[in-house]
């Protein structure tokens, strides 16, 4: 298990540019199981699960090529469907919660597929009724195998179908997408999530030959295809990457600028930033961020406090809600995180009151933190990254806290932040990979 030692406390200076989107990766990547033809995907994030994915789609016969830096060649022409039977299979695609998304592709191309018991982050139930319910309307066939572990999906040939999806899941809805563009007849998908990665997938797949309208809505009409063809796609930058170091500069008080950030893509991530008192500019389509020694959390019109809760988009991801806990340790005023979707990811909260941050943790739900406005610096402690996010927040916290932090488990890290401490330390940070 490999270790980062921080020494905090220093201001950063310099640019940075995000990665490209690692829940957009996770969709895009499968879908080229719907054509025999190769599509070439640019922006694509050197991290640990997306590289688990690629590998995983390499073990199955899919051809991979890496013309380039951060460009990925995948040709599935020829796919090993024994593959999906075998311990092999069972045993990557389960640490990976993007293997769920494989099913709408196999399905929609051969009228089968195997889903693993979801992995990823501990952060709480991640259900997959939502995927199998909108596949059996399409005409599937479920079944649970428990002595295995796993899920089977079956149909002599899938059937578009109107399907009412009970909670607007991005990778839900992905991967009924998926499903009902080669599907016969037409589909339609209501309260569909509408995140710009699942916009992202359905013009990708359009681009492909695929015919959807309503996208960037919660509803979807798919008329299916016969055949989709190759294609080139770009993923966006990562938009938890952007809110990532706009909470670190705040953090540190430091003067960042963020390149190439997909600006109008970000919905109302950087509003939320600013409702903290972090001032920010946004140039074309980078965002500067000039150095602040103090920021101060706005009320509410009627002077209530302030309140930060996730919502599905375009509301607020759920994925920043870790950052803008950690931003507000160092606040003047007082705010209430709220985090509705997942019961385990503000468990992280015991490490920064053990820092000197002043939380109270009311739920598994609700934290409200009282900023300290730079009153007492947070010091550096030993601890565990939990999950991604969370991760990353602590690593924000070591960086702006005073002495020697060390975070182990960095792997779940490096599963969504490509060369994290690099990139960091390029910027002034002090940070040191211990294998």
């Amino acid at each position: 298990m490999s270790s980062f030692e921080i020494r905090g406390g220093r201001q950063l200076k310099g640019s940075i540019t995000p990665q490209g989107a690692k829940n957009e990766a996770l969709q895009v990547l499968c879908a080229a199981l719907l054509t025999d033809e190769p599509i070439t995907f640019t922006n694509v994030p050197d991290i640990l699960d997306v590289n688990m994915l690629i590998e995983l789609l390499g073990d199955m016969n899919v051809n991979v090529s890496r013309p380039a830096p951060h460009t990925v060649v995948l040709h599935a022409a020829d796919v090993n469907l024994d593959y999906f039977t075998g311990q092999t299979f069972q045993r990557k695609s389960g640490k990976l919660r993007g293997a769920v998304m494989l099913a709408g592709p196999l399905l929609a191309r051969y009228s089968h597929a195997i889903i693993p018991q979801p992995g990823g982050d501990k952060i709480g139930r991640r259900r997959l009724d939502t995927h199998i319910r909108g596949f059996e309307k399409m005409g599937a066939i479920f079944n649970y195998e428990p002595e295995k572990n796993i899920f089977t999906l079956s149909c002599e040939q899938l059937n578009g179908s109107y399907v009412h999806m009970e909670e607007p899941s991005v990778t839900g809805t992905a991967n009924i997408v998926m499903a009902a563009v080669l599907a016969n007849g037409t589909s339609s998908i209501y309260n569909a999530a509408c995140e710009p990665y699942v916009q992202q997938l359905c013009h990708m797949l359009n681009s492909m030959g695929a015919k959807i309208t309503g996208i960037g809505s919660n509803l979807l009409t798919i008329e299916g295809v016969k055949k989709l063809h190759g294609c080139n796609h770009r993923l966006l930058a990562d938009m938890i990457e952007v809110g990532s170091f706009i909470g670190l500069a705040a953090m540190t008080q430091s003067e960042l600028t963020i390149l190439n950030a997909d600006v109008a893509h970000l919905g109302n991530i950087p509003e939320t930033f600013q409702q903290l008192g972090i001032e920010l500019e946004i140039r074309g389509n980078d965002i500067y961020i000039p150095a602040q020694e103090n920021y101060q959390i706005k009320r509410f019109i009627d002077g209530s406090i302030l309140n930060v809760n996730d919502h599905p988009w375009p509301g607020f991801t759920p994925d920043l809600l870790s950052i803008v806990l950690v931003v507000a340790t160092q606040a003047k005023g007082t705010v209430l995180i709220h985090q509705k979707m997942f019961e385990s990811r503000l468990f992280f909260v015991d490490k920064l009151i053990e820092m000197g941050a002043q939380i109270v943790l009311c739920d598994p739900h609700r934290a409200v933190v009282i900023g300290l406005n730079r009153s007492m610096q947070l010091r550096g402690i030993t601890m565990v990254s939990p999950d991604i996010r969370a991760g990353v927040a602590l690593l924000i916290a070591a960086l702006s806290a005073e002495g020697k932090s060390t975070i182990h488990n960095i792997e779940q890290i490096d599963r969504g932040y490509e060369s994290i401490d690099q990139r960091l330390n390029a910027l002034g940070a002090d940070i040191r990979r211990m294998e």
